[in-house]
């Protein structure tokens, strides 16, 4: 059994991030499907692909929400998370070969995080672009992606307003934490505070309230 793991949402400021394992016998049937790096498709086709992925093989999916992530990373670094959360992967689904996408800059630290986290040993094959390079981890990255974008929209629909994909970078997404945090003086629910954006925000609608108090006697 081969198994292929990755993540969606490592860096957003918004919302969870989404890791997903494939689990096959052969890559054959991924491959007759045409899967690919989830980042290549168009959402209609991921959402096309996903359930027909999960008929080929056993998977696993994880949602880890902001709160955990600001929480861990108090005691760990971002890429020991992740390695951390694809050995939870791996445990439940048991392949004999595990492909991941590698987080870490140097493919064999990462690989050796995940291992020091498993109870047992397997070959584990990390690789940057593995979810280019290879059809399980393709699968495994369509169905994170497809998990995070899930979780988006019910996000989107509890707060009752459009935050774009969460990532910072995106200008619907600075404009929805601005004016949140114009209006009520604190980062929206399911935000990162322990991201560089969150602190930078709250740090402008501070300096802009002071400005503004000063400009007031």
């Amino acid at each position: 059994m081969i198994c292929g793991v990755d993540e969606a949402g490592r860096g957003p400021v918004i919302g969870p991030m989404a890791v997903a394992g494939v689990c096959v016998e052969s890559d054959v049937p991924l491959r007759q499907l045409n899967v690919r790096d989830s980042k290549k498709l168009s959402p209609e086709r991921r959402e096309a692909l996903a359930p027909e992925i999960r008929k080929i093989g056993t998977h696993e999916v994880l949602i880890v929400p902001a709160e955990d992530i600001d929480a861990m990373r108090e005691q760990m670094t971002l890429n020991d998370f992740e390695a951390k959360l694809f050995a939870t992967i791996i445990e439940r689904l048991k392949p004999e070969v595990a492909y991941v996408d590698s987080a870490d800059v140097n493919e064999f630290d990462f690989r050796r995080a995940i291992a020091r986290h498993l109870p047992f040993e397997l070959e584990i094959v990390s690789k940057h672009g593995a979810d280019d390079l290879f059809p399980v981890v393709s699968a495994a990255s369509i169905l994170a992606k497809v998990t995070r974008d899930a979780e988006m929209r019910k996000i989107e629909h509890e707060l009752g307003a459009h935050i774009g994909s969460g990532y910072s970078h995106d200008v619907d997404t600075i404009a929805f934490l601005t004016k949140w945090i114009e209006e009520k003086g604190a980062l929206p629910p399911h935000t990162r505070a322990s991201w560089d954006t969150s602190k930078r925000l709250l740090s402008a609608a501070a300096t802009r309230k002071l400005d503004e108090f000063g400009g007031a006697k």
